[in-house]
């Protein structure tokens, strides 16, 4: 496989108005990364657009839009693809809830899984005719710690994450050798916004393998210069997919959703 080139290639970066997509943007830029910037705050990706093209010199663009609706996926691609080759697809945007599952407004988790599910697919599937057509290119899927265990109280989100893990495996296996690098990367918690939205703040500064958003990224990108399939940053929160893996299913379901109820 080719080395990874960032200079003057551009990327597609979703939910790059806060969080993990803002810090992508940041570093992507850094690296001479011309930029398609996304997310529903528009005077957020202005702002951030042009302090990148001011300090950088690279070239930016941006499209505000939900990607929670219908179609917008297709939309974006439209729009970032012309008179443009993305050689670079961060499918960041998402979101969590919690709660317990019959608790949680429809309406909300149908979204979630718009976001987290059906819009990352369509994106990668829009993407990946190109970068195999080129020999070339990278897709990196934000999925997370959580994609390795069933998690109460966050039951859908959980579920969201652990198809953007199998997902992105399943297309690394099938596009490596076409020269195209999938990533999966799946942070534990980290101080973002995400939390918030999330209503799990105040447990996240109460769990190890706390990292920041740009060391999740700087390890996101090293993964994907690597050609790995997926990366999970921090040696506390590799260990605790290991653990998954040998504990029974249904006794970890029942001890994560106590040690939830202890921390919320």
């Amino acid at each position: 496989m080719k080395k990874w080139e960032y200079r003057g290639r551009w990327a597609l970066v979703t939910g790059a108005s806060a969080g993990f997509g803002e810090s992508f943007a940041r570093q992507l830029a850094e690296r001479g990364m011309h930029l398609v910037l996304t997310a529903r705050r528009g005077e957020r990706l202005r702002g951030l657009a042009d302090e990148l093209a001011g300090r950088h010199g690279v070239q930016t663009h941006i499209v505000p839009l939900d990607l929670a609706e219908p179609g917008a996926a297709e939309r974006l691609w439209e729009e970032a693809s012309r008179g443009r080759e993305i050689h670079l697809l961060v499918n960041n945007a998402g979101f969590g809830v919690r709660g317990a599952f019959h608790t949680v407004a429809r309406e909300r988790l149908v979204e979630m899984v718009q976001l987290n599910c059906i819009a990352l697919l369509e994106l990668a599937h829009l993407a990946l005719p190109g970068m195999r057509a080129r020999g070339e290119g990278g897709i990196i899927n934000l999925a997370s710690l959580q994609s390795f265990q069933p998690i109460p109280m966050m039951a859908t989100y959980s579920a969201t994450k652990a198809f953007a893990l199998y997902l992105s495996e399943a297309i690394w296996a099938e596009n490596r050798k076409a020269g195209v690098r999938v990533v999966a990367l799946c942070p534990g918690r980290s101080p973002t916004e995400f939390q918030e939205v999330a209503g799990t703040s105040n447990v996240s500064t109460r769990m190890p393998g706390i990292l920041s958003a740009d060391k999740v990224v700087a390890a996101g990108l090293r993964a994907l210069e690597k050609g790995r399939s997926y990366e999970v940053p921090g040696a506390p929160n590799y260990l605790a997919t290991y653990a998954s893996r040998l504990l029974p299913r249904g006794f970890l379901a029942s001890t994560i959703l106590k040690l939830y109820k202890r921390l919320l």
